[in-house]
């Protein structure tokens, strides 16, 4: 599903050169579970981008299901973006003023989907996340793992092909990020998606099944749990 060849990053920051994403060959197939780790600066956000299309390499060749990405418009990228790729921050990234229900709405509304499918597919979202009792509250009115679970039916609300969670606990407590990290991986098995994990927190990093690390801009270490 995901194949990078030969992929660089860099970027001029001044006079200065800095590759921030080095050579890198990684093939991740349909319904994987990855975690990428690294520390700070590490290049693992950098190349978190990279796949999921927000950037682009400076060199090398990317195929995101069997299509080749690399040269493909910014209007091209976003139509990638909107129907194949779901995102989880670590922020969680809600608009205060709206509703669970309008916030996970809101891609399928960007996507120009029918009134009638978005309510089916936002109340199948909510239902996934166990949030249906709080379909009508707004952000204020939300714990830390319910906003973090409305993120989460955000970004399963289109049926992606993918979801990418950028540090998808780090603003939670530890019972609240087991919660979300469990519901994370019962979607995957349920709905057959590939789920990558960018986390520089090594508990949750080696729940993943596969666990890549990066370090200096290039994979480190690229090992299957039971390995």
């Amino acid at each position: 599903m995901i194949d990078l060849r030969n992929i660089t990053k860099t970027f001029v920051l001044g006079e200065q050169q800095v590759n921030a994403v080095i050579d890198v060959d990684l093939t991740i197939g349909r319904g994987e579970y990855v975690s990428i780790m690294g520390p700070s600066g590490s290049g693992k956000s950098t190349l978190l981008n990279l796949i999921a299309l927000l950037d682009r390499p400076s060199s090398g060749e990317y195929r995101f299901d069997d299509q080749l990405v690399t040269d493909l418009s910014d209007d091209e990228l976003a139509g990638v973006r909107r129907h194949s790729i779901g995102f989880i921050f670590q922020s969680f990234h809600l608009v205060p003023r709206l509703t669970a229900s309008q916030n996970v709405e809101l891609p399928l509304t960007l996507a120009g989907v029918a009134p009638v499918r978005r309510r089916e597919q936002v109340e199948r979202a909510l239902d996934a996340t166990s949030l249906s009792d709080r379909a009508q509250h707004r952000s204020h009115e939300l714990s830390g793992g319910q906003r973090q679970r409305v993120a989460i039916a955000r970004a399963i609300v289109t049926e992606p092909k993918l979801i990418l969670a950028d540090e998808p606990t780090g603003n939670l407590d530890t019972a609240a990020g087991s919660q979300v990290v469990a519901l994370l991986e019962e979607l995957r098995i349920k709905q057959g998606v590939t789920l990558i994990v960018v986390t520089h927190d090594p508990d949750l990093g080696q729940r993943a099944e596969r666990q890549i690390r990066i370090v200096d801009g290039r994979i480190a270490k690229d090992v299957h749990a039971s390995a």
